[in-house]
Order: structure tokens, then C-alpha cells, then sequence
């Protein structure tokens, strides 16, 4: 398997051809500089095959011309409009590099004195990143950790989707059922029934107070009481929602309901496929290991990460979430230390997730927590300082393949003083 971190590359020695694309949905753009600075005028390359073909051509043909060993190509981090060339050149021999885009930014300025932005000078402003050792390894997860990475953006995908109708059914349902909201919640197993055939209050008062109370019953499964069933009913005799346009509401409502329904099936799916993947990561078992942590935390932190294993210090990973420290500091003034936020944000949402899960009263990093907010931190930098600490956790576990010991400190303690 390749090496998946993604690591700075300082090497660009005098036989090192720089290849810059400026990446684009349709059209990329090429340029070579030897480190001589000789250099050709950025040209086009379309999305397509045989375009890849001839930029590869073109690519060696200078190279040979020009008696250079090493190709480094280099593009800004630009979401799936990459993949597919960045796919090809992995089958070459070439080192593949991703920018900053903030760097190229920055350096942009220095070039021209101008903010100016163009397609012909971006990728020029990418290769003097690379020149200066500022570029990083591209991760590419392979096998079944790229399969977690695209079942688990899939489900956020579907999640937002879902969150969004779901937002709209309870914009819906308060226009012509306001009062229905405070009693029941719409986005129960039950609020959803009951909104997906009964979301009409005159079809609840047709329906009568001993029919509604055996619904609810069986589809709670007994958990709401018979005063709320009753709440609903009096609320619907007396309710002051809407009246004109509510056929088309209510058609709607019942789109959307089944919508939802829809999605969440999707999204049960995927979570299945995703713990299937799991599974076939060696050290899975390790990080599970850790109570509170489960199968959806792991399996998108494995897809991001590509392979804990690679990685040689904790420093990298933590760098690659974004939740490396800093400050800024200046003279008497001592600025505050805070998360740089320069890595992948899934990792830090899928962690911050976890820490909430960890800091609960039984939770493993409950006393870790509770000491920190006892000495005056807030609550959101204690579950930032819990993610960071989970994350280091979980390094040791995949690369040592260990399970997690609760007691492990108090024990290493117990060792020093015998």
C-alpha cells in the first residue's frame, strides 16, 4: 500500500521537474518550470482522456529535453474536480503534491503587486509554493478505507438533505397545525405518523378521541400517555392554523414525509455498508475499544485519515484535523492558544461528536472534563482539549494494536511508586 499521510515535501533538487495545475471543472491548466527557471506559458488541458494523454506527452517530452529525473505536479486542494486527472497520474511516476490555497493567496500578491487572478497565473503562483517546500502529499485511502470516505461523505450528504425537509415539514405543519409542535414532536416515529396521516386537525376531530388514543398508542408503543393524546384532540378542535390553501399543504406534508422515510432507510443502508467496511480494517477493533466510541466515528475517521498507521508521530494526525495549536504573540502581549482549523473539518466534527459522548457522568473522559471546567475552561475549548486527547488515544491504539484501558494510568502510577 502507498503511504496515505499527508507530509510537507522540501525536496526539490536540481534535477526535479515542477509541474503546477490550476484545477478546473472542465478545464485545467498546465505549466512546467525546471529548476533552472525555464519554463513554457501555461496551456489548457481539457477533462477528458485523451487530453490526459497529451498533457503526459507533452509532460515527458519536456521533461527528456530538458535531462530532469523527478516530476512533482502540484494543484490547489479543490474538492472532486481533481480526482479524476490526479487518478492518472497516480499510475505514473511522478509525486503528486496538493497547495494550500491560502498560500497561493498570499504568495499571489508578491507576484505583480497585484491581487490580480487569472487561469494563466495561478498556476504559476502554485509552482513557486512547491518551489518553496510549502506543498503537501496528497492522501489517497485505498481499499476499504476508500470505500468508508465515500460512504461516509454520502451520509452527511444525505443527513443535510434530510435535516433540510425535515425543517420544512415543521415550517409546514406550524401553518396549518401550530399547536401541534408543543404537544407531540414532529420529528418522532410518532409526530411523523401522525403527521403523515393526520396532519389535518378536522381529520383528527373526525376521527375521535378514542380512535386517536389507540393509534398513538400502538405507535408510541405506550410511551405517550393518554392527557397528551388528549391535549392533541382539544388542541385540534380548537386550533388556529390556516384554513385556505391547506389541501396543497397537507399534499406537501405528505410528500415530504415520505421523503424522509426514504432517506432514512438510505441512511441505514449506508451506516450498514459502512460497518461491513469497518471490519476489514485490522485495527478497527482497537479504536472501538474506546466506550463511547462507535462504528459511524470510527468508520469516517478511517475514511479521512486513510491508515493511522502511516502516520510516524502524533503530530501529524492531530495537523491533518486542523487541531494543531497556535498563537500570536507579540512583544509583552501573549495572545491565547487555539485550534489552527487548517485540516479536514469532518474529522474535528466526527470528534467533537465523540467528545460529547466520552464527557457524559459514566463516560471515560467525564473527570478529565469536569477537572477542566472546575479550573475555569468553557465548555466548548474542554470538548475541543477532550477531542484532541481522543484523537492522540486512538493513535496509540491503532499503532500499538491495543485495547484501551480505563485503568491504565492509575496502574502506570502504581508501577512508578513500587
Amino acid at each position: 500500500m502507498a503511504p496515505t499521510k499527508s507530509e510537507k515535501r522540501k525536496t526539490i533538487n536540481e534535477k526535479t521537474l515542477i509541474v503546477a495545475l490550476d484545477i478546473g471543472k472542465n478545464l485545467h491548466y498546465g505549466y512546467f518550470r525546471t529548476p533552472q527557471h525555464m519554463d513554457i506559458k501555461p496551456f489548457k488541458i481539457h477533462n477528458t482522456g485523451q487530453s490526459f494523454k497529451c498533457f503526459w506527452k507533452k509532460l515527458s517530452r519536456f521533461k527528456q529535453n530538458h535531462g530532469l529525473d523527478e516530476v512533482v505536479v502540484g494543484f490547489e486542494s479543490t474538492g472532486p474536480y481533481a480526482e479524476p486527472i490526479a487518478n492518472f497520474l497516480r499510475k505514473k511516476p511522478v509525486n503528486l503534491v496538493q497547495v494550500n490555497p491560502m498560500h497561493t493567496k498570499r504568495i499571489k500578491e508578491l507576484t505583480g503587486n497585484s491581487p490580480n487572478k487569472t487561469d494563466r497565473k495561478d498556476p504559476r503562483v502554485i509552482a513557486d509554493v512547491i518551489a518553496l517546500g510549502h506543498a503537501l502529499t496528497v492522501v489517497v485511502p485505498e481499499g476499504a478505507a476508500s470505500q468508508l470516505r465515500r460512504l461516509t461523505h454520502a451520509r452527511e450528504r444525505a443527513i443535510k438533505r434530510k435535516t433540510a425537509m425535515i425543517n420544512q415539514l415543521q415550517h409546514l405543519a406550524f401553518v396549518i397545525f401550530p399547536e401541534f409542535g408543543n404537544i407531540i414532536k414532529p420529528t418522532t416515529k410518532t409526530g411523523m405518523y401522525l403527521l403523515k396521516h393526520y396532519a389535518d386537525p378536522e381529520r383528527i376531530v373526525t376521527f375521535g378521541l378514542e380512535a386517536l388514543e389507540g393509534v398513538v398508542r400502538q405507535v408510541s408503543r405506550g410511551r405517550y400517555s393518554r392527557d397528551r393524546t388528549a391535549a392533541l384532540y382539544a388542541a385540534a378542535e380548537d386550533t388556529v392554523g390556516l384554513t385556505e390553501g391547506k389541501e396543497s399543504i397537507l399534499f406537501e406534508i405528505t410528500h415530504l414525509v415520505a421523503n424522509i422515510e426514504h432517506e432514512s432507510a438510505y441512511i441505514e443502508d449506508l451506516e450498514e455498508q459502512m460497518a461491513n467496511y469497518l471490519s476489514q480494517i485490522p485495527y478497527s477493533r482497537s479504536i472501538l475499544s474506546l466506550k463511547g466510541i462507535g462504528n459511524i466515528t470510527v468508520a469516517g475517521l478511517v475514511g479521512e485519515v486513510g491508515d493511522f498507521r502511516k502516520f510516524k508521530t502524533i503530530s501529524e494526525i492531530t495537523k491533518l484535523a486542523g487541531l494543531d495549536l497556535f498563537e500570536v504573540s507579540s512583544g509583552k502581549h501573549k495572545g491565547l492558544r487555539r485550534i489552527s482549523k487548517r485540516g479536514r473539518a469532518l474529522m474535528r466534527k466526527l470528534l467533537f461528536f465523540a467528545a460529547l459522548n466520552t464527557v457524559k457522568s459514566h463516560g471515560i473522559m467525564h473527570a478529565k472534563y469536569q477537572k477542566m471546567l472546575d479550573n475555569g475552561t468553557s465548555k466548548i475549548k474542554a470538548l475541543v482539549a477532550v477531542s484532541r486527547k481522543l484523537l492522540h488515544i486512538m493513535f496509540a491504539l491503532a499503532r500499538d494494536n491495543a485495547t484501551y484501558d480505563e485503568q491504565y494510568v492509575g496502574k502506570h502510577e502504581y508501577k512508578l511508586a513500587a
